[in-house]
């Protein structure tokens, strides 16, 4: 057999274990592995395909980004797009594909396992907003990046008497600030899930100050909701602008708020923003081996022929569902997680 890998979206730390996995996984069974350059960009035009074998992959685990490189590509927004792909599938005779990536390669994944092309999913993204499975690979290593910069925030933040508003990444749900507040001991968690305004999140910033606490550790998501006040949703303080493409450009959030919380208290306010680095390094252990069991288990589901789904963690089982479930909708912070979270504000 002739199997295609391609990383599609943004990176994320994995991905490499997964790529490492999936060839040599493949290789025991004798097949041909091929990468796909720059995701699904590799499948359009003359196709761009780059062969994997043992030494293609030594030494890549530990490393971040992907070594196939990747792209925001979609086939099915570029004229002729669609049809090149299965075109570039046909002629070099790939009998199956490796989608690996986040939310929307799952969708597009799915879009082309209907339209015929066998192939097999896994979830990437730091986000860990993908439906169906429990964790996606990258989300712990960016947790933990998180929580390290928040730690050594704290010193600053109590030196100067100061609110820092710590922007995170986590595009329309709030996991990477749920987690990465909640193991810092942040003073404060807005997430997209559970919308609030600026007037409540100064209230409990006061709180802390009539107490004796002269600085908070505010968490913020990029996609949060926060209206001037909370019964008044909608009016929003911030909106995300637009790519060239149209698409929502997130981030900024962080910095709108620090304004807004200097206009109404006596404190001084600071924005930080940690963007990509959340996105950058070496995969923790844990998001190693997820990685890794993720990227053999694709193999053995193209083996049992069983396309059309994607490898998902299931408490400490890694089982096969439907893309067509992983599709679906957006994996939320659920109301609960939330409320363990709130214990510990102000």
């Amino acid at each position: 057999m002739r199997i295609g890998v391609l990383t599609g979206g943004g990176d994320c730390p994995g991905l490499n274990a997964v790529i490492r996995a999936a060839t040599r996984r493949g290789l025991l069974e004798g097949w041909e592995i091929w990468g796909v350059v720059e995701g699904w960009r590799g499948l359009m035009g003359e196709g761009w395909f780059e062969p994997l074998r043992l030494e293609s992959v030594s030494g890549i685990l530990r490393r971040g980004g992907t070594v196939l490189r990747t792209s925001r590509d979609n086939p099915f927004k570029i004229p002729n797009g669609a049809d090149e792909v299965l075109a570039n599938i046909k002629k070099n005779k790939l009998d199956a594909l490796v989608a690996i990536g986040g939310e929307g390669t799952m969708m597009l994944a799915k879009k082309f396992f209907d339209m015929g092309i066998p192939l097999v999913g896994v979830p990437k993204t730091i986000d860990n907003d993908i439906w169906g499975t429990d964790l996606t690979f990258g989300f712990d290593t960016a947790v933990n990046t998180a929580m390290e910069v928040i730690d050594k925030l704290h010193s600053t933040a109590e030196s100067h008497n100061r609110v820092l508003v710590v922007e995170v990444m986590g595009h329309y749900t709030g996991w990477i600030a749920w987690a990465a507040g909640l193991a810092s001991g942040a003073d404060l968690i807005i997430i997209p899930e559970h919308p609030t305004g600026v007037k409540e999140i100064c209230q409990v910033i006061e709180a802390r100050f009539a107490r004796g606490k002269y600085f908070s550790i505010v968490v913020v998501a990029e996609g949060a909701k926060i209206s001037l006040e909370k019964d008044k949703p909608g009016d929003y303080i911030w909106q995300p602008g637009t790519d060239a493409a149209g698409h929502p450009r997130l981030g900024g959030i962080g910095e709108v708020l620090a304004r807004k919380i200097e206009e109404l208290t006596e404190f001084e306010a600071r924005p930080v923003t940690l963007g990509y680095i959340q996105r950058g390094g070496s995969p923790s252990a844990f998001d190693r081996i997820l990685a890794s069991r993720f990227g053999v288990f694709a193999v053995e589901m193209i083996k049992g022929r069983k396309f059309g789904y994607m490898a998902a963690l299931k408490g400490t089982e890694i089982v096969a569902v439907p893309l067509e479930e992983a599709a679906k909708q957006l994996k939320t912070v659920p109301e609960e997680y939330y409320k363990t979270a709130e214990v510990f504000f102000g």
